[in-house]
């Protein structure tokens, strides 16, 4: 049931309409700023069939194998699994991707754990959800997950102003819903299909709400158009920019211009209640992969700095000592999250492995909040040379490149060329547009940074830091009131 990357790239040359810097791609998977990143994605789907990486990115069950990162979570083998598949892609392909599918099939197992609330809004959704994670399981789909509207004016409700601004239902058929909207998502443009779901609660105390819909929607649906921003890859040569033009992952403005969405694809409709549900929950599996994918950017971050306080001899000054171990401090952060959210993981209502959800989010707050800090002081230990440096051209040029060889050459050990790949990959990892773009992503990208302290507020655990102070403090049992 594994796809190989060829089968996907045949999945996604299905006609639909894309567009980039004004103009129709005729060939997504051909398109050089698409085209990096269809071929990451094919890659990791070969990865699940190479001798040497099938058992980490595959399992086997009846006699066929599957993708772990599609597996339902049951036991705390199946998280270390997880993690142990994400690391080997992101070590082969080099770099951090961060949506290719495994981190965002999680956020279909929140609705998988709200099941009772879908039966009571209609016993069919309920049957759907458990359906489609069954599919993606036999099928093997490049899953995303579009949250993002175009949001209009947040002080209106949205039937007070253009109803479209946020996607919503305009009217039902006998086949299923029609949809009308937009939603921003991360390679939606080169995905197969995408887990739809509101972002904003404009609904108010209603039970009903035609935006309160979540939904699969199949990317070769007629009526759709994907809108996507210009990308990295191809702006500047490779040698000068060698993060930008092979890993930029491409967000797309999708329209929902009335897309016929059929009932077996319909996960909630109209209430409210499992509206809600979804947005606090959605995050409560697919965060693990998010903050891992934060703990290999740690890595690079360090790795940048460290080999560049080396070459240029004050690895052993105190204050550089000073800044490098505030950098392993952020990193060994997220892996100590990571891996106390394992070892301290729960069962969830729907009984899967839940990562301890406490430990899990704070976590994330910790990668997300700390991101900028760490990158300035990376960026004071790479220095001033990685924004004054020439590029690869002049170094190759017969009548520049013998200066640059004088004064990039600092020894035997460090030549001119390694020093330039080494100032070129700090440029692009710190000081570049794809480096701020990526900077922004993680801040926004699972949720806006207020959210991620509300995820906080909602799973930590109060009572036993009111319970140890009403102790130590002597308070009387009045103080708790009812709740207690």
């Amino acid at each position: 049931m594994l796809r190989t990357g060829e089968q996907y790239r045949d999945s996604i040359r299905d006609g639909r309409r894309v567009w980039i810097n004004g103009e129709r791609v005729q060939d997504i998977t051909r398109h050089p700023m698409f085209k990096p990143l269809v071929d990451i994605r094919a890659h990791i789907y070969d990865m699940a069939h190479a001798e040497a990486t099938r058992d980490l990115m595959s399992y086997e069950e009846n006699g066929e194998r599957f993708s772990v990162g599609l597996k339902l979570p049951f036991t705390r083998e199946d998280w270390r699994a997880k993690r142990a598949a994400t690391n080997a892609v992101l070590e082969e392909v080099g770099g951090i991707v961060t949506r290719v599918g495994d981190e965002t099939a999680g956020e279909m197992w929140s609705l998988f754990d709200g099941q009772d609330i879908l039966n009571e809004v209609d016993p069919r959704f309920s049957e759907n959800i458990r359906d489609h994670i069954h599919r993606v399981i036999m099928t093997d789909p490049f899953h995303v997950s579009a949250n993002t509207d175009p949001k209009g004016d947040r002080s209106k409700r949205p039937q007070d102003q253009d109803p479209d601004m946020l996607l919503h239902v305009v009217r039902e058929t006998d086949a299923g819903i029609v949809v009308r909207g937009a939603k921003y998502e991360t390679a939606a443009a080169y995905a197969n299909q995408a887990f739809t779901k509101p972002t904003i609660a404009n609904w108010g105390n209603e039970a009903m709400s035609d935006y309160a819909v979540g939904f699969v929607c199949d990317f070769s649906s007629p009526n759709l158009r994907f809108i996507a921003r210009t990308g990295f890859a191809g702006r500047a040569p490779a040698r000068d920019y060698p993060l930008s033009n092979r890993f930029d992952e491409v967000e797309t403005l999708v329209i929902y211009d009335d897309v016929l969405i059929p009932w077996e694809n319909v996960l909630f409709y109209q209430h409210t209640k499992a509206a809600t549900f979804i947005r606090a929950t959605l995050h409560r599996y697919s965060a693990f992969a998010f903050v891992q994918r934060n703990l290999k950017l740690a890595d690079l971050l360090i790795g940048a700095a460290l080999w560049n306080v080396r070459q240029t001899g004050l690895e052993h000054q105190p204050a550089v000592q000073e800044k490098l171990a505030t950098l392993a401090c952020y990193r060994e952060g997220i892996n100590a999250h990571l891996t106390a959210a394992i070892a301290e993981a729960e069962e969830s209502p729907g009984g899967l492995m839940m990562p301890n959800q406490s430990l899990l989010m704070t976590g994330r707050v910790l990668a997300c909040s700390q991101l900028h800090h760490m990158m300035h002081l990376a960026r004071e230990l790479c220095g001033g040379q990685i924004c004054i440096t020439p590029d690869a051209a002049c170094f190759d040029d017969p009548e520049t490149a013998p200066w640059l060889d004088k004064f990039y050459t600092l020894n035997e050990n460090w030549g001119s060329e390694d020093r330039r790949k080494l100032l070129a990959y700090a440029r692009d990892l710190l000081n570049s547009d794809y480096a701020g773009h990526r900077l922004t992503f993680q801040l926004f990208a699972q949720s806006p940074p207020f959210a991620h302290l509300a995820a906080v507020y909602r799973n930590f655990d109060w009572n036993e830091a009111l319970r140890f102070t009403h102790k130590s403090a002597g308070l009387s049992d009045q103080v708790w009131g009812t709740k207690h």
